[in-house]
This record gives structure tokens, C-alpha cells and sequence, in this order.
């Protein structure tokens, strides 16, 4: 992805149907420290991204995720080695946010700063019509849990190693 070239970076359409069967996917699913630095193909990021926010149901912009109260304030950054993109599950494709190389920055663990790709999850809760604190932790916390299992899942069904810091490869 050249952010020199484009802001706005289509991406393929997601595979919706297919795939390796739930129960396969839940038996394999599980979190791995070990990722490689080689970028995930166009389909696969598409996929991964599809699986994790995407519209699954376009008449009502319904997403493969649940989110409370149909808020939506989770958004999913990209932390790469060519720069940091917002996906925009409305026309399915990357947003350019900055030409570095920042994933370093997005976790603790080491691995984080090359792994092929570290997904973040920000909260934007001028979304959220609640005005306890407390109330929005626990909404951006199980909607973000909602999109990470997504995330878990996907990365079982097509062999690639994941982990809550969100390395992924």
C-alpha cells in the first residue's frame, strides 16, 4: 500500500461463505507469541477485517460483530510496516492515517514491532449515548471482546497465529 499514492486503499471483497466449519475453527483456535514478518496477502487482510467489523448484512449495515446498542464505537486500526490504516467497513477498504511504521508502539511484548500486522481497537465514545464511565468500559470492553473472538476465529480457520496483543501473521 503506497500512502504516497492514495489515501483511500480499496479492498477485495471478503470470502462470505466456505471456509472450515465453526466447531473445527473453535478447536484450533488459540493464542501464539511466534508470528512472521511477511505481509498478509490483499484477500487475506480483506478477510481478516471483514471478519472482525465488516457489513455482513448491507441492508441494514447490520456487522459481522455485535456492538451494544448498535453504537458501533469500535473502530479497527492497522498497524503495518508501510503505515497505520483505519478500515472503513462501509466501502470496505483502508484509510491512511500515517506513513510510519508504528507498531512497535501498539503493544508491550516485543513481538508486536514486527509482527506482519497488529490490529487496534479504539473507542470513540462520543458514539455511546450513556454517560457513566463505568457503563462505556463495559461496552467498549465486550464489544471489543465480540471483534477479537472474530478475530481468533478467522486467524484459526486460515492458519495464522494471533494473540490478545494482536500481532498477526
Amino acid at each position: 500500500m503506497d500512502i504516497e499514492r492514495t489515501r483511500r486503499v480499496p479492498l477485495p471483497a471478503p470470502a462470505t461463505s466456505g471456509g472450515m466449519p465453526l466447531l473445527s475453527a473453535l478447536a484450533r483456535r488459540h493464542s501464539t507469541r511466534v508470528y512472521t514478518e511477511r505481509a498478509l496477502s490483499p484477500q487475506l487482510l480483506s478477510g481478516l477485517l471483514w471478519a472482525a467489523g465488516g457489513i455482513n448484512r448491507p441492508a441494514t449495515g447490520g456487522r459481522t460483530a455485535p456492538s451494544a446498542r448498535n453504537w458501533h464505537e469500535i473502530d479497527i486500526d492497522v498497524a503495518a510496516a508501510d503505515g497505520a490504516w483505519r478500515y472503513e467497513p462501509e466501502d470496505h477498504c483502508l484509510h491512511a492515517v500515517l506513513a510510519s511504521d508504528v507498531r512497535a508502539s501498539t503493544g508491550l511484548q516485543e513481538f508486536v514491532g514486527t509482527a506482519a500486522l497488529d490490529l487496534v481497537y479504539v473507542a470513540d465514545l462520543s458514539r455511546m449515548e450513556v454517560s457513566d464511565p463505568l457503563e462505556r468500559r463495559f461496552y467498549c470492553g465486550a464489544d471489543a471482546g465480540a471483534i477479537a473472538q472474530n478475530v481468533y476465529l478467522f486467524c484459526a480457520a486460515e492458519g495464522l497465529a494471533t494473540t490478545n496483543q494482536r500481532g498477526v501473521s
